[in-house]
């Protein structure tokens, strides 16, 4: 039985719409296309029971289907039409090389978990989502320090005073979490990373807290313009008093490893960790 598989591009990546197209052809007898369409629209093709999805686009497209696919999470095989393509593995030529077992093979696809997070005030939900790299919380307009009140599991930990906080999955600890100086984490380990930005102190470093933890940030003083940022795509408002609350998502996201590449090929070879 051929495995069924969706493709999905990015409409802001015109050769990927070109792509799609040779790869429909190339997929005839390999696979079953059941649908194509945009990454945005990738919720309204699970119904299909596709075994992939084929993204084709960059790092933030994969991000946006990934969320978009909530709780019926299918593997995704990443096509990089974009820059660094640290999650979107293959080429699309490396993808015609390795066809069958992107499309076939269990031993490619690999479990990265997801958090889920939300802001309430006065115990009433104002905003709810699923992150596959970070929950940011920026000190935005006009760019006044802000504080911040830190619990893991029920229990205070900090007042943190500076520009924010990051609170990120091991797939993200990548992302901005390494650009505020955050660990860098194997993405399949199950763990959330919380990563003060500018954090006016000397004692609040970066903290890796247990996967199966509840982090609750409370915003004791913030700006008009602060917010909360979801894979830096999506935006929440945030303002004094409201709590963001960060927790493990109950599936996981499933990406297909590149077999022509080493597990740690992303991190050497595109990040340049330790050259």
């Amino acid at each position: 039985m051929l495995p069924r598989v969706v493709i999905l591009r990015n409409p802001a990546k015109p050769d990927a719409e070109t792509k799609m197209a040779s790869l429909v052809e190339a997929m005839g007898g390999r696979a079953e296309v059941v649908a194509c369409g945009l990454v945005g629209d990738a919720a309204g093709y699970v119904d299909l029971e596709p075994d992939r999805f084929i993204v084709l686009g960059g790092d933030g497209s994969i991000l946006a289907a990934a969320r978009g696919l909530g709780s019926r999470q299918r593997p995704i095989v990443g096509v990089n039409f974009g820059k660094l393509g640290y999650l979107a593995e293959f080429s699309f030529e490396d993808l015609l090389g390795n066809l069958q077992r992107a499309l076939t093979d269990p031993a490619m696809v690999t479990r990265r978990m997801m958090i889920e997070g939300s802001v309430s005030r006065d115990g009433r939900e104002l905003s709810r989502g699923l992150a596959v790299n970070d929950f940011v919380l920026n000190a935005g307009p006009p760019y006044r320090m802000i504080e911040l009140a830190l619990a893991v599991d029920g229990i205070p930990l900090s007042t943190i005073s500076g520009d924010g906080l990051v609170l990120a999955t091991p797939n993200g600890s990548t992302a901005h979490n390494l650009a505020v100086g955050g660990p860098i984490m194997q993405s399949t380990v199950r763990a959330i990373a919380v990563s003060p930005i500018a954090a006016h102190s000397l004692t609040h470093r970066p903290l890796v807290v247990d996967g199966d933890s509840t982090v609750e940030v409370v915003a004791l003083r913030v700006n008009e313009g602060s917010s909360v940022v979801v894979d830096g795509q999506v935006s929440w408002s945030i303002g004094a008093g409201d709590r963001l609350t960060v927790r493990r998502f109950s599936r996981d996201f499933l990406l297909v490893h590149n077999p022509a590449h080493p597990c740690w090929y992303p991190l050497t070879t595109k990040l340049k960790w330790g050259m």
